[in-house]
């Protein structure tokens, strides 16, 4: 007798909202944004040049690939430091600190690009966010977000 797993694929929004919905505190922003996949996705994954016109926080990231994986270190806008594990790929980027989590995914949809971000300051150890602040922070970030998409580079 043979059995199979069902199998379920994900877009990377559905994932997002599936690993966000494990994450005691967090909570997952959603926009659509009126530009093509591409132009969107090109933005949101240039992280060393394009992270903090959206990502408040964010005043100076590095990145630098690792073997096979990527690590970027970034400095907040009061000094603050942070190495951060990425995991980055179409429509994903997943970045975590010990003390920083953000998840920004993307999917094309007819009228654009479905945005999704979620993220915090993070509870060491724990699959945890400290959850104050935390959905209106990933709303203000796509708002800024669409805001530079709209913009000419």
């Amino acid at each position: 007798m043979s059995t199979s797993w069902p199998v379920a694929e994900f877009d990377p929004v559905r994932r997002l909202r599936v690993l966000a919905a494990g994450i005691a505190g967090a909570r997952v922003a959603e926009q659509v944004i009126h530009a093509p996949f591409e132009q969107v996705w090109a933005i949101v994954s240039d992280l060393e040049h394009e992270l903090g016109t959206f990502e408040a926080d964010m005043r100076q990231v590095t990145v630098r690939r690792v073997g096979d994986g990527v690590e970027a270190y970034a400095r907040g806008r009061l000094g603050l430091r942070a190495r951060f594990d990425v995991d980055l790929g179409p429509g994903w980027c997943w970045m975590q600190s010990r003390f920083l989590m953000i998840g920004v995914a993307a999917a094309p949809v007819p009228e654009g690009t479905l945005v999704a971000a979620t993220g915090g300051l993070r509870v060491p150890g724990r699959a945890a966010l400290i959850p104050i602040g935390v959905g209106t922070t990933n709303r203000r970030a796509l708002r800024r977000l669409a805001a530079r998409i709209a913009r000419p580079a």
